[in-house]
């Protein structure tokens, strides 16, 4: 990531309502093309600017936030999101819908964080858990249903991925284990942002 989002990124409530829908609908659309689901409970979300920052002008939406102190500070914490050129940057949702399910897998899933890959050309490019959110880990018998995972490639395993047969996501966790070939789209989106040159959407 460099520099991150800023205040001059983020527009104000009154703008922000009145391009709300057009902004959602495009980032929902984008988002679509940066979603993997990972066997039968796992979908990883790969960030970019276009999801940090929608994520930031709906919590300011919903919050009401409109002083600059106030909105550095969410900025501060969704900036942790953003993948630097040479990396990938995802949120992975657990996602169990009762509480016998959480129960059954979420000390089940413990360590999962790094045990997630990224498969191309012969290697697995490992995921590690986002720095504050490692820290944040501080129970060893159950996991939380969400996670902020980073993928550090090579230079030569960036040119890989761009002229790979087949990419895919992995999980090599001994309680779940399960591969999804990485489509087309998706695939793009990632190099872009392997390459630094994902283009940010209009917010207007």
């Amino acid at each position: 990531m460099s520099g991150g989002l800023t205040l001059s990124d983020i527009v104000d409530l009154r703008t922000y309502e009145r391009v709300r829908d057009d902004y959602r609908a495009r980032v929902i659309d984008r988002k679509r093309s940066r979603r993997v689901v990972l066997g039968p409970i796992m979908t990883l979300v790969f960030e970019c600017e276009d999801t940090v920052r929608f994520q930031i002008q709906e919590m300011a939406r919903v919050e009401k936030i409109i002083s600059d102190e106030a909105l550095q500070e969410e900025l501060d914490i969704y900036n942790r999101l953003l993948p630097s050129p040479g990396e990938l940057s995802a949120t992975l949702f657990i996602e169990l819908t009762s509480d016998g399910s959480m129960r059954e897998w979420l000390p089940r899933l413990v360590g999962i964080e790094e045990a997630i890959g990224i498969e191309v050309a012969g290697q697995v490019v490992a995921s590690r858990p986002e720095e504050t959110h490692r820290a944040a880990l501080v129970r060893d018998t159950v996991t939380p249903a969400v996670h902020y995972l980073r993928f550090a490639f090579r230079p030569d395993q960036v040119e890989a991925l761009a002229g790979a047969s087949e990419v895919a996501l992995v999980s090599l966790h001994r309680a779940y284990e399960a591969r999804t070939v990485v489509a087309s789209d998706v695939r793009a989106q990632l190099l872009g942002d392997l390459r630094g040159t994902t283009k940010p959407l209009p917010i207007a």
